[in-house]
């Protein structure tokens, strides 16, 4: 089945504050970013800092896609791990927020780097995490993580009980009816406005059609088509240039074979969504080169 490498806890987890005495607080350029395209979460990180226009406040260090480290770390952050916490026994893994003051990290917990990107870096984009909407967002993040991503995978498996695969099925479909429901009078997944609820659900999207799609039967994904709106949503956000443009496909096709354990279903032909017509491009904006 396909799978991402997974770390239990966390092994960083401080936050940005609002001012001097919180230790970390938001300056610009004091920060920055390593974050691999392939990798979900830090997907979700490039989207909102793409959206939150954060290119010259907060510099962004582009990973490989597969994970060149024993264990499922990168080479490249193993320095700021032993920096961070002498023989840091675990593997060097993305996301990363780290400190250039100190050549230490901040933290590694991608939902807590989400909030921190929204709440004090000073963007030119939307106010991805309006005052109010933060129960709501968290719904719609269990939401793709429990009712679309975990089950995708439980109906993926190969050699597993069967009636379990088809309850893991329709549990993912109810998910997607939801979504489908919400998208039926609104633009976006909470209202008129983009949220971070909506990055969530884009890439968890990217994540079915390019990844969970390959494990599944031809049935099954044909009724995960069967939602017109959803999927013209997916194509509309991945048609601007802070969706799409982060779109790595090749990478992300890399990291899956690199890790995958299952086996190619006939769903793997069946195509959702034209991705390639929206992937980044090799001229990408300055902010993403290294620096």
């Amino acid at each position: 089945m396909s799978a991402t490498p997974s770390t239990a806890v966390p092994s960083f987890r401080s936050r940005i504050g609002s001012d001097a005495r919180s230790g970390y607080y938001a300056a610009p350029r004091r920060y920055r970013l390593h974050l691999a395209l392939s990798c979900p979460h830090c997907l979700r990180i490039a989207v909102t800092h793409g959206l939150l226009g954060l290119g010259d406040t907060l510099p962004v260090t582009l990973l490989p896609a597969v994970p060149d480290a024993p264990g499922g770390g990168h080479r490249a952050l193993r320095p700021l791990y032993e920096a961070s916490s002498h023989q840091h026994p675990g593997p060097a893994v993305a996301p990363v927020l780290s400190d250039g003051w100190t050549g230490r990290i901040v933290s590694t917990h991608a939902p807590d780097i989400l909030r921190d990107l929204t709440r004090w870096f000073g963007g030119t984009g939307p106010d991805l995490h309006p005052r109010g909407a933060e129960e709501a967002i968290e719904g719609v993040t269990r939401l793709c993580e429990q009712g679309i991503t975990a089950t995708a995978q439980r109906a993926g498996q190969s050699g597993g009980d069967p009636a379990a695969r088809d309850t893991a099925l329709a549990t993912l479909l109810r998910a997607l009816d939801m979504l489908e429901w919400r998208l039926a009078a609104q633009e976006h997944v909470l209202g008129g406005e983009l949220t971070l609820a909506d990055v969530h659900v884009w890439v968890t999207l990217v994540q079915l059609d390019t990844v969970h799609r390959y494990h599944l039967d031809a049935a099954a994904v044909h009724r995960i088509t069967g939602h017109p709106r959803l999927w013209a949503y997916a194509r509309r956000l991945a048609a601007h240039p802070a969706f799409g443009s982060r779109l790595d496909l090749d990478g992300i096709a890399r990291r899956h074979h690199a890790h995958c354990r299952g086996s190619e279903a006939a769903g793997a032909a069946v195509q959702i969504v034209d991705w390639a017509a929206y992937a980044r491009r090799e001229a990408s904006e300055p902010a993403w080169q290294p620096r």
